[in-house]
């Protein structure tokens, strides 16, 4: 049982720690308050007078782990919002399965060992897929833009977590019109409070990527709205 108190904590740890660094860490947080709260559950049931059943911890893994392995994994792959809460949440889903299927191993016969096997193996490969989906490859560029607007309307520009760090983290080599989004989105908040230093470098890198003309309408619109700058200002003019 201190095993799996010990994993639901540290998986939950883990996630409180690499939330701080997401565009949107609001998903790695509830996930990771979920975790803690199981891990604080099962420490409380140590101390019972009445044991715990074996497999209610592989169980509480299973569930808990698949439930947000697949809420991460939607995450993932369609709104690109997170990527630690899959790949971590797995690490619970297949170490529920193995504490699960483990359970009496010596009284299985060989086919129900084989096909245990090849059941966890094929989780195994899935966890491994999502670790390197998630924590080799990444957050997107353009989910830094997109946080970056939220931390506009919330009134957050500056600091760690404000606007500006966020924007200065949506850039994309392979994309440069998302470059160009990132330096427009810059020089318009500097502009706004009247860095005329910090514009003049962010125009001159935007100049790069063919100037305020290579920046969608639509974007500039979004970012001034939320700057609270006038419906008609002329973007990108002196």
């Amino acid at each position: 049982m201190l095993i799996w108190v010990i994993l639901f904590g540290s998986i939950s740890a883990a996630l409180f720690l690499y939330a701080r660094h997401q565009p949107f860490p609001e998903h790695g947080k509830i996930a990771g308050f979920t975790f803690a709260f199981t891990a604080l559950v099962l420490f409380i049931a140590l101390g019972s007078p009445r044991p715990t059943a074996e497999t209610v911890p592989p169980l509480l893994a299973i569930v808990l782990g698949g439930w947000f392995t697949i809420i991460g994994g939607y995450h993932m792959g369609r709104t690109e919002r997170d990527v630690i809460v899959a790949p971590l949440s797995g690490i619970l889903l297949v170490s529920g399965i193995f504490g699960l299927v483990t359970l009496g191993w010596t009284e299985q016969t060989t086919t129900e060992q084989i096909g245990n096997f090849v059941i966890a193996s094929i989780f195994v490969l899935l966890e491994i897929y999502l670790l390197f989906r998630g924590l080799v490859v990444g957050i997107q560029g353009i989910t830094w833009s997109k946080s970056g607007l939220r931390q506009l309307e919330r009134g957050l520009i500056f600091g760690d977590y404000g606007a500006i760090s966020h924007f200065e983290r949506s850039w994309d080599m392979e994309d440069p019109a998302l470059s160009a989004m990132a330096h427009s989105a810059l020089a318009l908040i500097y502009k706004s409070n009247n860095d005329d230093e910090q514009y003049q470098i962010h125009i001159k890198k935007l100049d790069r990527f063919g100037g305020w003309n290579s920046v969608d309408s639509s974007w500039l619109e979004a970012i001034n709205g939320r700057l609270n700058v006038n419906a008609s200002t002329n973007f990108g003019e002196e």
